[in-house]
């Protein structure tokens, strides 16, 4: 009995100590290598061309070998092709044309290197999915994890002034009065930030400043041209609001925004969404792809993307497939549906045409009827619900898409969560937070993925999410100068720019004047 728990104790800590090491060939291949051939390589050894039959996209086709056999023999970096070509005056030398530098080189052999340390038949330790209270349990403990991993020290945690004049600014869109702060630190001291945090939470400033970044996200600076007060005028600013001040689930309200129809009052103006982008179908689509997605698809409109195997042209056309059948309607912010048409075709780079079906990310097809070839489908006042005015069809493409994007899909949430993560704490978990794909990983993906499990097994509960946030340690900790913290440890604040609408109301704030006025809030 002794000899087989002596021999268990040695796996477990040969698969940890694996595991370890696998995580610093990982770290090295995300942060240094897989750049630098993104940049010099994967055109001729990516995902498009496979030249020698060699690819350099991903570590494992990296280990898979070219036609010629293995380009990387593990631990031995001095007898892999791949290094042995990147020196200068090899035969055949890699890139063509050009020269990496030294540390590019070193790069390259220390992640060679460190793979020598993990035997290929290491056993796999796959670590079981942890539990946590609450928001803030998760952020404080997979964060501070992750420091002690890095060996990085944490800053000081700010005083209960600054963090109260952050947490403003973040809810509220604005520093705090004089008065306000006097309240704060009269209140007990154990309760007082969570109390704060609950009440600004139910605040209509707290709905306003949503509204400001949700209306940028979703649509974009206004600019000028009057793009501001259409907005206001057709009732979007009003329904993102409303959303925000009724903590409406998170998937209800992208539901109505694809959807965008208005049938219900706190459905009002969300058609916006798609009136805006005026009947152009392509630019809906890439506009829907980081909110349902959280990841752009602009790049794989002529082909599948350059870069990661998770995007390819037929998600790009399947978004265009779901919003062709879609037309404005002149005199207010409808868009109406056809119940027919919107059957297209795409050529990829081989020049083979393919028909576009609604594929989403996760490979799911939402299913429609087609008509064969040559076959002309009638468009009759049957086909809608209302006969006379032909706008909802009793078979609607938005509405199908949108429930199969709104129900099953883990991706919807993971993109709230890591944009809210990017708006309170200066970076996504993933980074750049439209990034979002196979090829861009999470700098804590154990949190990542339990916050948005979280998220969407609470009923995509907004204010629990941010409330969880800005009450964790990390969002408290101070600044550290002379970027001594790698900013993905969220070992310190990272200092964030003010918006033009936050630097307005402060300023009126300072100058004694109420933070609302009609020039900063108009309904």
């Amino acid at each position: 009995m002794l000899r087989r728990y002596c021999f268990l104790l040695c796996v477990v800590f040969y698969g940890l100590q694996s595991v370890a090491v696998a995580q610093d060939a990982a770290a090295l291949w995300s942060q240094q290598v897989q750049p630098l051939f993104d940049q010099y390589c994967v055109k001729c050894h990516g995902p498009l061309e496979q030249h020698s039959g060699l690819e350099l996209d991903s570590a494992a086709a990296v280990l898979k070998g070219a036609d010629g056999g293995a380009v990387v023999v593990p631990g031995k970096p001095e007898d892999s092709r791949l290094f042995q070509y990147l020196a200068a005056g090899s035969e055949p030398h890699m890139p063509p044309g050009k020269q990496l530098t030294e540390a590019q080189q070193k790069s390259v052999q220390q992640w060679i290197s460190q793979l020598s340390q993990v035997p290929r038949t290491a056993p796999v330790a796959a670590l079981p999915a942890r539990s946590f209270s609450s928001v803030t349990e998760a952020v404080d403990v997979c964060v501070s994890e992750g420091w002690a991993e890095r060996g990085v020290a944490a800053a000081e945690a700010v005083s209960d002034g600054v963090w109260f004049r952050r947490v403003y600014l973040d809810l509220a869109g604005r520093i705090p009065t004089a008065a306000e702060l006097d309240r704060f630190l009269q209140a007990p001291a154990d309760v007082r930030r969570a109390e704060l945090v609950d009440r600004l939470l139910q605040s209509d400033e707290y709905a306003v400043r949503m509204r400001e970044l949700w209306d940028v996200f979703l649509l974009g600076r206004p600019g000028r041209g009057g793009r501001e007060d259409r907005r206001r005028q057709h009732g979007w600013w009003s329904f993102l609001e409303g959303a925000f001040r009724d903590n409406r689930p998170w998937n209800d309200t992208v539901r109505s925004m694809l959807v965008a129809r208005g049938d219900r009052p706190e459905d009002l103006g969300a058609s916006w969404f798609l009136y805006e982008r005026r009947n152009n179908h392509q630019a809906i689509a890439e506009a829907v792809a980081p909110l349902i997605y959280g990841t752009r698809v602009d790049c794989a409109q002529c082909h599948d993307h350059p870069l990661t195997r998770d995007i390819r042209q037929a998600h790009y056309w399947g978004l265009v497939t779901a919003f062709n059948r879609s037309k404005n309607v002149d005199g207010g912010a409808v868009v109406a549906e056809s119940a027919t048409g919107g059957f297209v075709n795409f050529t990829n780079l081989k020049k083979e045409s393919q028909p576009a079906l609604m594929v989403l990310l996760d490979e799911r097809v939402v299913a429609e009827e087609r008509p064969a070839e040559g076959e002309k489908q009638v468009d009759g006042d049957d086909l809608y619900a209302d006969g006379g005015v032909k706008q909802v069809p009793r078979v609607s493409r938005r509405q199908a898409f949108a429930e199969a994007v709104v129900t099953s899909n883990p991706l919807l949430a993971r993109s709230f969560v890591n944009r809210m993560w990017f708006v309170l704490l200066g970076r996504g978990l993933v980074h750049p937070v439209d990034e979002m794909n196979g090829r861009n990983p999470a700098s804590h993906p154990e949190l990542l993925d339990w916050l948005s499990r979280d998220f969407e097994s609470h009923g995509y509960d907004v204010r629990r999410l941010m409330r969880g946030l800005v009450l964790s340690r990390p969002y408290g900790l101070g600044l550290v100068s002379g970027g001594e913290v790698p900013a993905s440890a969220f070992a310190a604040a990272i200092e964030r720019p003010l918006t033009g609408e936050q630097l307005a109301r402060s300023w009126r704030v300072v100058a004694g004047l109420a933070a609302e006025d009609d020039g900063l809030r108009r309904k």
